[in-house]
């Protein structure tokens, strides 16, 4: 295994599998997000199934990766997510045919207010970019030891600032704020303890990849802006 400050290599199929399986999982919850469910009393959108999922590979891609490359990621996401977003606009808006009968169901199963949209991409871009920092940071602060308390301790700062920012954007005004509030902190609870209790699928993960790709990106050079798509 070889400690790196980047990872310049070309890409390999470990890493575009991981990508996969990330991008699939951010698109999977934001599409099952409509429902909402109850497990043991708690009301949740149902997403909150797979939701965690996308932090669990996303702290992959930091820890193995390194920051750089889990920021393409996110921004790849991001667009892979407004693609399907338009394209299930567009078959809203297009003509059905006169024998299909599901254009009421499917505008209120699929389909998004502008406000909506915009406290998820949000919340997505602030989450996500805030997790991969903290990780990366506290990979360097630990000398690569602890990965659990990288990876629960970024988690639990993501998932805040993504369940404050998409709760607070979608629905301030709209909801009372005490209410709003115990559905936030709700949210963060379970999602942290969703990843908290997966921190040994991470740990194989992690090492399964570190092995196999032999690498271990230190982000001791990396510039951080979420905007600067470069290798430094």
């Amino acid at each position: 295994m070889t400690e790196q400050s980047t990872y310049n290599e070309r890409y390999t199929p470990l890493f575009i599998c991981i990508v996969a399986i990330f991008t699939t999982c951010l698109i999977a919850s934001n599409i099952t997000a409509v429902k909402i469910i109850n497990v043991f009393g708690l009301m949740l959108p149902a997403g909150v199934i797979i939701f965690p999922m996308s932090y669990i590979f996303g702290d992959v891609l930091t820890e193995v990766y390194g920051y750089h490359n889990a920021r393409i990621v996110i921004w790849l996401g991001f667009f892979c997510n407004l693609i399907v977003v338009a394209a299930i606009w567009v078959g809203q808006i297009l003509p059905a045919a006169p024998f299909w009968d599901g254009q009421s169901a499917y505008e209120r199963i699929l389909g998004y207010t502008p406000r909506l949209l915009i406290a998820s991409f949000t919340a997505y871009l602030a989450g996500e970019f805030a997790n991969s920092f903290i990780l990366a940071k506290m990979k360097i602060a630990t000398k690569g030891r602890f990965l659990w308390a990288r990876t629960i301790g970024s988690t639990l700062v993501g998932q805040a600032l993504d369940s404050v920012v998409f709760m607070l954007i979608a629905f301030v005004g709209t909801i009372p704020l005490n209410i709003l509030t115990g559905i936030i902190v709700t949210q963060w609870l379970v999602k942290s303890a969703y990843e908290a209790i997966l921190t040994p699928l991470t740990y194989r993960i992690v090492n399964f990849l570190k092995r196999r790709e032999k690498i271990d990106v230190f982000d001791r050079t990396t510039r951080f802006n979420p905007f600067l798509i470069t290798h430094s």
